[in-house]
């Protein structure tokens, strides 16, 4: 029971943060999965199964807050869906011992990736309302797609980052068209899992679980998605996601590491992931500050120029 429970707050709190930031909630809840042993593909066949009913939820959720370019989920979740498929059905043939550590590998990529991203540059702006093409879109999508299928995650990380890059979109469509696009991918996905390893190592309790957590934190991550800081929030998921991946890949049969190369190994992370935090804090609060400023001076140039209209 207690692991259900555990379950059901952590697809609480990662479709809270996938919601909000795009990305996350099957690289989080993978991550979990594999820390307690879960098979690698029966982790990410989970993930995905409970997917299915999160990301229709939260597409749902998206659409009613006006979240959601649907040109852009039709250009990249079709294309999406053939690789989460092709992903599925290759990690379903990787042996167990291997796919683990994999798994753990493109995990640790994803989390460094969100880490640096976030903490470093922050969203991009510019380029607002030129056009997404589909030859940018069906690549990506294809991609994201298979690396989300052999990561147990990665839908989000590949693709809202490269979008958000693009500034074409304001960021809340982009999240937004993310999470609906993911529908497809994790239909694909699932399907590719079936046929691969079949129903009988998945744990439909877990899946009810995660996704029981995932349907209440839709909406709620739909309406955050306005005033939630997403740098903040890259940062802290990012440095987690490392973490937990770092212990997986040091305490595997690759690496064996011993238990003072593993707490060294720790307490560096958590170094860095604390300074990275910090960093977005202070970057988040001096870029509100410049914000703040331009404001100002923008409308005291508009009274300026009305001032000088009516003295005319």
């Amino acid at each position: 029971m207690r692991a259900l429970i555990l379950l059901g707050l952590v697809g609480f709190a990662a479709q809270l943060v996938d919601g909000s930031l795009g990305m996350a909630y099957g690289v989080t809840s993978t991550t979990l999965l594999l820390a307690i042993g879960t098979n690698a593909a029966a982790a990410s066949a989970t993930v995905h199964l409970a997917e299915i009913g999160t990301t229709l939820a939260s597409g749902l959720s998206h659409w009613r807050f006006n979240n959601i370019d649907w040109k852009v989920v039709a250009k990249i979740g079709i294309p999406g869906a053939v690789g989460a498929f092709a992903g599925a059905t290759f990690l379903s043939n990787l042996s167990t011992e291997l796919a683990a550590p994999v798994m753990s590998i493109i995990l640790l990529t994803l989390g460094a990736y969100i880490l640096i991203r976030f903490t470093a540059f922050g969203l991009p702006r510019g380029n607002l309302g030129k056009p997404l093409r589909k030859r940018f879109l069906a690549p990506l999508g294809l991609l994201a797609g298979f690396v989300d299928a052999t990561g147990g995650g990665g839908w989000g990380p590949v693709g809202t980052p490269a979008i958000l890059a693009s500034g074409r979109i304001p960021p809340r469509k982009v999240i937004g068209s993310i999470d609906a696009s993911e529908f497809l991918v994790a239909i694909a996905a699932s399907v590719g899992f079936f046929v691969g390893i079949g129903s009988e190592n998945i744990d439909f309790a877990w899946v009810a679980v995660l996704l029981i957590g995932g349907v209440i934190a839709a909406p709620i991550a739909a309406w955050l998605v306005r005033h939630i800081p997403p740098r903040i929030l890259g940062s802290l998921v990012g440095g987690l996601i490392i973490l937990t991946n770092v212990r997986t890949l040091l305490r595997s049969d690759w690496i064996e590491a011993s238990g003072g190369v593993q707490t060294v190994s720790y307490i560096a992370i958590a170094i860095i992931w604390v300074g990275a935090v910090v960093y977005s804090v202070r970057e988040y609060r001096r870029d509100k500050a410049t914000e703040s400023v331009e404001a100002i001076e923008s409308e005291l140039q508009g009274r300026s120029a009305e001032e000088e209209k009516t003295s005319a």
